[in-house]
């Protein structure tokens, strides 16, 4: 694992920004196109979000964390991937540190799109 030095200190303001939430992922579709990315759809109980993010290369089977809840960063300005939409971020775990990254999740199930923090 790469080690990495603690990012510079910011204000709780800063933080208070982001707004993070749960939600289920319903569906996980491959985009042929990519060689690491997939189009997920992202129920947050009020709203749904379309999420692109690059798991093909770290998973065997995507579809295997259809059904799981998850941490996601969801006021993020839209970005479009291959033609596509992303409306938010996944909250992994490991990516940075050049591991196989897991799903932040949280430790039991809560109602979707309720806030961390």
């Amino acid at each position: 694992m790469k080690q990495l030095p603690v990012k510079p200190i910011i204000n709780f303001s800063d933080l208070e920004k982001v707004d993070i939430r749960v939600g289920t992922i319903e569906k996980v579709e491959d985009i042929e196109k990519s060689d690491k990315l997939v189009k997920t759809t992202v129920d947050f109980g009020d709203f749904k979000r379309i999420i692109i993010v690059g798991i093909k290369k770290e998973r065997q089977n995507p579809k295997e964390i259809e059904g799981k809840q998850a941490l996601f960063v969801v006021n993020l300005a839209p970005k479009e991937m291959f033609g596509l939409i992303s409306e938010g971020m996944f909250l992994d775990i490991g990516y940075s540190n050049d591991i196989i990254p897991v799903l932040a999740i949280p430790e039991k199930e809560v109602p979707d799109g309720v806030c961390a923090g």
